[in-house]
């Protein structure tokens, strides 16, 4: 085995360590700030805010506002920059210190009923933690970049327990590579992240969805509605871009943000499925049991709600990932649309078209099907039943993300 062979198992194995260690300090602070703030000591963030009062409701959004606007302020007060973990991947420092201050933040507004999801933090620490152990082993330019990638790809795998979609996430988004020096590293971090965090036991699913039924109904369904699940999924994408770039970082987020999470609060006074990262929502549609008439305004409801509240979120200041509101979002347009394609076609649960909606919205939102997909697989511990419609559907949407930013593309050249 080469010098170089021997320093990259070395990092693969701390990458996984590191990663596995951030993974479950995160989940940890997690539910030691939702057990203070909302007496969560089991089940769901939506059971627990459901039990207490509305007026609580408003009052811990209003403190997770402020103490994030405080927070985000002297972060930013001397230097605006934030590293992503793309441009990490691509050699930009991402100082340990500063981004692991950016990542609890993170996790403590989540905790406190923020709109955006808690799944960035762990991605941000485990890759800069692992950018410092590869420079620390001496590692060339490119194994470093395959190395902090598995770092993000780990923590991401080790928050949620959903190893797959750790190593598919790694080669897919952050790397878009599928040699053998790339895969061996992803698969063997995101294992070992984690094992660390949850150990051999998988915890229960992240959502619970009961069993999926096919249909020819639901398989019509995915391959006509596919290509309006990946433009959705590619507007939101185009609108998270153009609203996380305005966000303030000077002395308006002092301002902004409580406002925003005050509003957010409020919503949640009526509507607590608003609440955190996205599970609340999406579950509230995977759970769809209702008529036609009144599910359907009620889904809508939830939809438009946790829409407002993300964007809200993110043009105030408030920083965090996408990806789970993104879960809700292609759920809850799936449960709208699929309510009257059930009732007018019958053969497949709510849930089964919530299912789809999900991941073909998901991987069109990431310009990455095979993540999407496989994403809402292990969060759900479902899909086998139904993979032919969805993966027409999820087929269907990469379709027309594609022809999208092609048009979007030429568009731009010809001015």
């Amino acid at each position: 085995m080469s010098v170089n062979a021997r320093r990259l198992a070395a990092a693969t194995l701390a990458t996984g360590v590191i990663a596995g260690l951030v993974g479950l300090a995160c989940i940890h602070l997690l539910h030691w700030i939702q057990a203070l703030a909302w007496d969560m000591h089991g089940g769901t963030l939506l059971e627990a805010a459901s039990a207490v009062s509305p007026t609580r409701r408003v009052l811990v959004l209003a403190l997770g506002g402020v103490i994030g606007a405080l927070s985000w302020f002297l972060l930013f007060r001397r230097n605006k920059a934030s590293t992503s973990v793309s441009a990490a991947v691509d050699g930009t420092p991402m100082p340990p210190l500063r981004a692991t201050w950016h990542a609890l933040t993170q996790v403590l507004v989540v905790g406190l009923g923020a709109s955006v999801g808690r799944e960035v933090a762990p991605r941000e620490m485990a890759a800069a933690f692992s950018a410092a152990a590869a420079d620390r082993l001496g590692l060339s330019a490119e194994d470093r970049r395959i190395i902090v990638a598995c770092g993000a790809g780990a923590g991401l795998a080790a928050v949620y327990s959903i190893p797959l979609s750790g190593a598919v996430y790694t080669l897919e988004i952050l790397l878009v590579s599928r040699s053998g020096r790339a895969v061996a590293p992803a698969f063997l971090t995101s294992g070992i992240a984690v094992l660390i965090s949850t150990g051999f036991t998988r915890p229960a699913p992240f959502y619970t969805v009961p069993t999926l039924t096919p249909s020819l109904s639901l398989t019509v369904f995915g391959a006509l509605v596919g290509p309006l699940l990946g433009a959705a999924g590619w507007a939101f994408k185009q609108a998270v871009a153009r609203v996380g770039a305005a966000r303030p970082r000077d002395w308006r987020l002092l301002l902004t943000l409580p406002a925003a999470f005050l509003v957010v609060g409020l919503i949640a006074s009526r509507l607590p499925s608003v609440l955190g990262n996205g599970q609340a929502s999406a579950q509230t549609q995977f759970d769809a049991q209702w008529a036609a008439g009144a599910g359907l305004a009620f889904a809508l409801l939830v939809l438009f709600a946790k829409t407002v509240t993300t964007f809200l979120t993110i043009r105030a200041g408030g920083w965090g990932g996408v990806l789970t509101p993104a879960v809700a979002l292609g759920a809850g347009l799936g449960a709208v649309i699929g309510l009257p394609w059930a009732s007018a076609w019958p053969g497949s649960e709510v849930a089964a078209f919530a299912f789809i909606g999900a991941a073909a919205f998901l991987g069109a939102s990431m310009n990455a099907p095979f993540t999407g997909l496989i994403l809402v697989i292990e969060f759900t511990a479902q899909g086998p039943t139904i993979l032919v419609p969805a993966v027409l559907a999820v087929g269907g949407a990469t379709a027309a993300t594609t022809w999208l930013t092609r048009r979007v593309s030429l568009g731009h050249r010809a001015r």
